[in-house]
């Protein structure tokens, strides 16, 4: 049996470290609540979808560990920045909107649009583990227009709220991940 090298483990430490925050979220209601109070704070919707550039990087490099700590990293910090001291209606509608989903009765249909989550993830690795920039683009462009389009449909106006975080990530990272691939494969 093949032993298990550095990489290995600390990417199945942050693997699992994620799948923990994930489950205490959705079972410890007052551990949830500290979260959202603290996810209002818009900082925290700009920097998530920026996470997704060094996930790839570390995808092309091919690092397990690197793509790990960035799921931990992303999904954590929801709560890294302070209770706002003003927050937007729509902010509020908006979030007061994914808890409900987020507690409500959990469907069919809600578990496979919930799937779509780790197979956007892999399929985005994946993209840039092969090293294709266009396919890796594509599923950015996909994750961010679903995401938006989710948003606006279930949760109305106030999903509108997600607009600018959600453009301004995506073409950020865009950017940037057009700009590093072409650097990196020249290397």
């Amino acid at each position: 049996m093949k032993k298990l090298n550095k990489d290995h483990k600390a990417s199945i430490l942050f693997f699992t470290l994620t799948l923990l925050f994930i489950l205490t979220v959705m079972t410890n209601k007052s551990f949830f609540e500290w979260v959202f109070d603290r996810h209002h704070n818009q900082w925290s919707w700009y920097i998530r979808p920026l996470f997704l550039i060094p996930f790839c990087s570390f995808a092309y490099k091919r690092s397990w560990s690197g793509m790990a700590i960035t799921l931990f990293c992303l999904f954590t910090s929801m709560f890294w920045f302070p209770i706002p001291e003003v927050i937007s209606d729509q902010v509020k509608t908006f979030l007061q909107f994914e808890k409900t989903y987020l507690y409500g009765e959990w469907d069919i249909k809600k578990i496979m649009m919930t799937f779509t989550i780790p197979v956007s993830f892999f399929l985005l690795g994946l993209s840039f583990w092969k090293r294709n920039l266009r396919m890796g683009l594509s599923v950015l462009i996909l994750i961010a227009t679903g995401k938006i389009v989710w948003s606006i449909q279930n949760a109305g106006e106030s999903g509108t709220s997600i607009l600018i975080p959600a453009i301004t990530g995506l073409l950020i990272c865009c950017v940037v991940l057009f700009y590093g691939f072409r650097k990196m494969g020249k290397e």
